[in-house]
């Protein structure tokens, strides 16, 4: 392809992101097929070398200045690595934004009415929580908190009343063909299926950061080791097939916040014993890594919310539309205010999660992390008896009914 049709191509591309909503509400692209938006995106937010990889203040400028510089990288006969590991954190929004409506029946026009607040997605097709072991590092290390803590009740609502049909969701689980440098990524991609190398470029910034002595060095080999197990054990519940049913997802949700949990486990024990290891001009300029924010050419990141705002609209309980469609009887309806209690006790205890001020240090934002997906958990644990439940009272078309709920809702 000629220099002049690849510029003409990568302006295209960054003329349909600049629609981006703030909270990248829309996303005008399609390519074909359930993951056909994330080739263009996926494909121009990786550019070569480290010094492309720069913030700016708006996401749009950040991605039109990826895109000219893909542009020229592409003119130049070079080859996208689309395996490569994204170590920006809105660039991986992107992606996971893209890729999610990009198998939505709501199509081009839709923006999605389960997105986080600062506009990514906690379900991408059958994966819940795109990433996760980047947002984790992210936190922990560089204080960058915008990821992690946009998780909570509107995850469980969409688990419920999923936005996906079961043939969306099938085709998440078939990967693309197609050229080489246009591959699409796929989910288990996302699901951080290279081999932690955000965790490498963490280790390498401590390293530089402190200064390590031999005992000091010895005891950073071992978080180096300990993350790679954490890596792993999150990988495991990448998905490899579709979950038909809320339950399901549910179960699918559990299952992945149970890993992140087992994979903080194995993070902590090292980086207490290095934080503890360190003197206090180590352990300031350990801190000060989560105050510059900078990694691999990034600038600092815009603050994450401290708090997560109340559920809007679209995360309030169907009630009518759930008693017009399945037209329960009395004992379905008694299951179905069971759920509904138990709903609204779930979102009570995420509502008022926060990102903790005073947690400065790398093992007090670890433990922070921990005790927010606890809290998730103990919601999750809270509501699936009670769908069971409901669900075990539901014909065939009663089940048909509350599984086309989720792709109604209104954007």
């Amino acid at each position: 392809m000629s220099t002049f049709r690849v510029g003409i191509a990568v302006l295209a591309v960054a003329a349909a992101l600049s629609s981006v909503e703030p909270a990248f509400g829309r996303i005008h692209i399609r390519l074909g097929g359930p993951l056909g938006a994330v080739r263009s995106v996926f494909s121009h937010l990786l550019p070569r070398g480290h010094h492309v990889r720069r913030a700016y203040a708006r996401h749009g400028d950040r991605v039109r200045f990826a895109a000219r510089e893909s542009a020229d990288t592409e003119a130049r006969g070079g080859a996208m690595a689309i395996g490569r590991r994204v170590n920006d954190p809105a660039a991986r929004g992107q992606i996971a934004a893209a890729a999610a409506l990009a198998g939505w029946h709501g199509g081009r026009d839709a923006s999605g009415w389960w997105r986080h607040g600062d506009g990514g997605y906690g379900w991408v097709g059958p994966l819940f929580w795109p990433f996760a072991y980047d947002d984790i590092y992210d936190y922990i290390v560089w204080g960058d908190g915008n990821g992690f803590w946009g998780y909570g009740y509107v995850d469980i609502y969409a688990a419920i009343f999923a936005p996906y049909g079961y043939d969306d969701l099938a085709r998440y689980l078939v990967r693309s063909r197609g050229r080489k440098h246009d591959r699409t990524p796929s989910l288990a991609e996302m699901c951080g299926d290279e081999r932690g190398a955000i965790a490498d470029a963490a280790i390498d910034q401590i390293r530089q950061a402190i200064q390590p002595n031999d005992e000091q060095r010895a005891a950073l080999d071992e978080l180096a080791n300990a993350s790679g197990e954490a890596a792993q054990t999150i990988r495991t519940t990448c998905p490899t097939q579709v979950a038909s049913t809320a339950s399901g997802r549910l179960a699918a949700m559990q299952q992945r916040l149970e890993a992140m949990t087992a994979a903080i486990a194995k993070i902590r024990p090292p980086l207490q014993n290095l934080y503890e290891l360190l003197d206090n001009e180590q352990q300031k300029r350990l801190m000060a890594l989560a105050g510059d924010q900078v990694r691999d050419g990034e600038s600092k990141a815009p603050p994450a919310p401290r708090c997560r705002n109340a559920p809007h609209a679209p995360f309030q309980w169907p009630g009518s539309e759930l008693e017009a469609r399945l037209r329960p009887n009395d004992a379905q309806r008694a299951a179905l205010d069971e759920l509904r209690e138990r709903s609204v006790k779930a979102r009570d205890i995420l509502k008022d999660d926060c990102q903790p001020e005073d947690a400065q240090s790398p093992p007090a934002r670890l433990a922070a992390a921990d005790i927010q997906l606890d809290a998730m958990l103990q919601a999750i644990k809270l509501l699936r008896p009670a769908l069971e439940n409901f669900y075990a009272t539901l014909n065939d078309e009663q089940k048909a009914q509350f599984e086309a709920i989720g792709p109604k809702r209104a954007s």
